[in-house]
């Protein structure tokens, strides 16, 4: 399908819906000009010079003022007057010119050795003032994004821009045959402020328009000023979720590698899919998956405390038989039981 179709009625169309607003700046431009030029010529050949430069610094701010023009029409109103039209376009004048003369000398070079290389640039450089005044892009810039715009669609806009050229050399024609009978000078100057008046405005309806066109028609570019790293959209959800994730983990903490946090405790469990079991009084309980029973002591590497005591037993699995005596620290020799009634038997196990 062609998104250019039509778009020569619907610039047709507005043109004369708009016409008085947009005849009025390119007039004004135009005369202001021209007076300025006259006024130099007068200095002589440098004057003549310098009136030229004017005038083409002129040409380029229309230019960018018709474009942001037909921008300000579009919703079906006049929103900006002339004077502020102008004031609208003069910030983007010097990437207008740039631009445009850098585009005017290679399509030049093109046209001048294979013809060729000179219509394809003319083509995919089409939408460059209109990329300049409506995205404020730099005049380099605008070339990359003209092409991007054109591209798959070239010979549309190539067979558009074929008709607009050959309805302004016929509109051209016409004017100079009018003002032929006219003296020279003062033929040349009418004829080319009327015909700059009466042509600039529909050339401009018209790039702009094939401009929205293909922008309406192309994939949406990123906003800019945000980075998605190597995606072409943004996670879901708006934030930076880094680490090739499509959605951010589940809930506000950070899991590592995680695809959900841990169960119920939030905390950071190292590689364990969950948490340990909480401990009955909060004591640590090492490498064991379940804590010492019921007791706080610290028994060593015995799975559970010795029984009764609750003292320091050395290797022996049971503490000492309960009784009355108090063996003041002696050494029995390897017995496992005391003396009776104090006595020492020297490594007898009874008396």
């Amino acid at each position: 399908m062609n998104p250019l179709s039509g778009v020569l009625s619907e610039a047709w169309g507005m043109y004369k819906a708009y016409a008085k607003h947009l005849l009025t700046i390119a007039f004004v431009i135009y005369v202001v000009a021209a007076i300025i030029a006259a006024v130099l010529s007068l200095a002589g050949t440098f004057g003549t010079l310098l009136g030229s430069l004017v005038s083409i610094v002129a040409a380029f701010l229309l230019q960018a003022a018709l474009v942001k023009a037909v921008q300000d029409v579009r919703d079906g109103r006049v929103d900006m007057s002339v004077g502020e039209t102008v004031s609208a376009a003069r910030p983007y004048l010097w990437s207008v010119m740039g631009a445009s003369i850098l585009a005017a000398i290679a399509i030049g070079i093109g046209l001048i050795l294979i013809i060729v290389p000179g219509l394809i640039l003319i083509t995919i450089w089409a939408v460059i003032v209109p990329v300049i005044v409506i995205e404020q892009s730099g005049a380099l810039a605008s070339f990359g994004r003209s092409r991007e715009l054109v591209r798959g669609r070239g010979w549309h806009v190539f067979g558009t821009l074929v008709i607009v050229y050959v309805i302004l050399l016929v509109v051209n024609l016409v004017l100079g045959l009018i003002f032929s009978a006219l003296p020279h000078v003062l033929g040349s100057g009418l004829s080319s402020v009327i015909s700059g008046t009466l042509i600039s405005p529909f050339l401009a309806l018209v790039v702009t328009l094939v401009y929205y066109r293909l922008v309406g028609s192309a994939p949406t570019p990123p906003v800019p000023g945000e980075n998605y790293g190597g995606y072409q959209q943004p996670p879901p959800g708006g934030g930076p979720y880094g680490g090739g994730f499509q959605e951010p983990p589940q809930g506000s903490g950070s899991y590592g590698g995680y695809q959900q946090p841990p169960q119920q405790g939030g905390g950071n469990y190292g590689s364990y899919p969950q948490p340990p079991q909480p401990p009955q009084d909060g004591g640590s309980y090492g490498g064991y998956q379940q804590p010492p029973q019921q007791r706080r002591g610290n028994y060593g590497t015995y799975p559970q405390p010795p029984q009764q005591g609750g003292g320091n037993y050395g290797s022996y699995p049971q503490a000492p038989q309960p009784d009355s005596q108090n063996y003041g620290g002696q050494n029995y020799g390897g017995q496992p039981r005391g003396p009776y009634e104090g006595e020492n038997y020297g490594g007898h196990q009874s008396s």
